[in-house]
């Protein structure tokens, strides 16, 4: 068996930023490279491959889509997907030639968004058991706009809307609060009615603070609430809550647990949600799924709030994000993963 070598992932900045968050580009030689990389006949060009993947901001990525019609199609709803051969392709290239970063961290990076979280929402319910808890994630912490085109992506991909698939696969109550997640576009303004925020925050309480479990999981003023309002008018009722009833709403509603994610995924600022998704992916004994997410994070969120989301787990958990990857992960896949950190921390 062939000896893996330790690739060195350097990020090659150019000139000096010339202001805080301006792009950094790939030239058209650098996404020939990665093309060449990905495309090689008889082996993966790893190194060039990892180092221009950390260094391209989202629109190089876009071009690099565009500009590869070999590997990717152009799709009816505007977006470039993996063409389903090449990539088969490349995950055989990557065991034959011992690649040693995951070709699932690779795949993710050069995915359109749509299509990356569309294959997540197929994933999320075909596990066993299934992820409720990706659904939701996917579902409630991307924007509207976002998430329509995550669902855009799910009907070209597997000729079914997410609302049907997730009305197939589940039943009862996770049925209709799933079915509804999947389906809102929420309105995404600061607006927000003062009157209508008590009288929903009483209407939670009482549901919430019955006897019967079941009868949270049957009020359709439950699942109105938290299926259609804004995250922002969400905010407001649970710091409403937390004022007039001593208590944080997820933990009112820490026996049913799908509600809880919802709230979590909802109210918690993304940072502190995904910076404990990240702690727990690297504990001592995480679960598959548990590990999936520590590519799933950072790589979703690179180029979004990875700055913001490092910062929350050094004050919360008390070591560098980076220093716990180093020591979580191993080989050229903990290298990517640092580097892609570094990347949105620069942002």
């Amino acid at each position: 068996m062939a000896e893996r070598k330790k690739i060195t992932i350097i990020v090659r900045m150019g000139k000096k930023l010339k202001k805080e968050g301006e792009k950094i580009t790939t030239s058209p030689e650098e996404c020939e490279a990665l093309r060449k990389a990905f495309s090689g006949p008889h082996g993966v060009e790893e190194k060039s491959m990892l180092e221009i993947l950390v260094k391209c901001n989202p629109a190089d990525l876009t071009t690099f889509r565009k500009n590869s019609p070999y590997i990717f199609l152009d799709d009816e709803y505007c977006f470039e997907k993996w063409d389903p051969f090449h990539m088969k392709s490349l995950e055989i290239k990557f065991m034959r030639f011992q690649v040693s970063i995951s070709e699932r961290a690779v795949i993710q990076r050069t995915m359109h968004p749509w299509e990356r979280d569309a294959l997540l929402v197929r994933k999320s319910l075909e596990e066993k058991p299934p992820l409720y808890n990706l659904l939701i994630e996917l579902a409630c912490t991307r924007t509207s706009d976002e998430f329509l085109g995550a669902r855009k992506a799910f009907q070209c991909l597997y000729s079914e809307s997410v609302e049907e698939f997730v009305a197939v696969k589940v039943q009862g109550f996770h049925r209709r609060l799933l079915v509804a997640l999947v389906s809102t576009y929420r309105y995404e303004g600061m607006r927000i009615d003062e009157a209508a925020i008590k009288l929903e925050c009483q209407k939670l309480a009482r549901s919430i603070k019955t006897d019967h479990r079941n009868e949270i999981e049957n009020d359709d003023e439950v699942l109105r609430i938290l299926t259609t309002r804004s995250k922002h008018h969400l905010k407001t009722i649970h710091k409403c809550y937390k004022e007039d009833y001593d208590s944080n709403l997820e933990e009112d509603l820490d026996d049913i647990q799908i509600l809880r994610d919802t709230v979590n995924c909802l109210c918690a600022p993304p940072a502190i949600y995904f910076s404990k998704i990240l702690d727990t992916a690297m504990s001592i004994c995480p679960a598959e799924q548990e590990m999936e997410a520590l590519t799933r994070v950072i790589v979703t969120r690179t180029d979004v709030d990875m700055k913001d989301i490092a910062a929350e787990f050094d004050r919360k958990y008390g070591a560098p994000l980076i220093e716990r990857i180093e020591a979580a992960a191993l080989g050229n896949y903990r290298d990517f993963l640092v580097a892609l950190v570094k990347r949105g921390m620069a942002n």
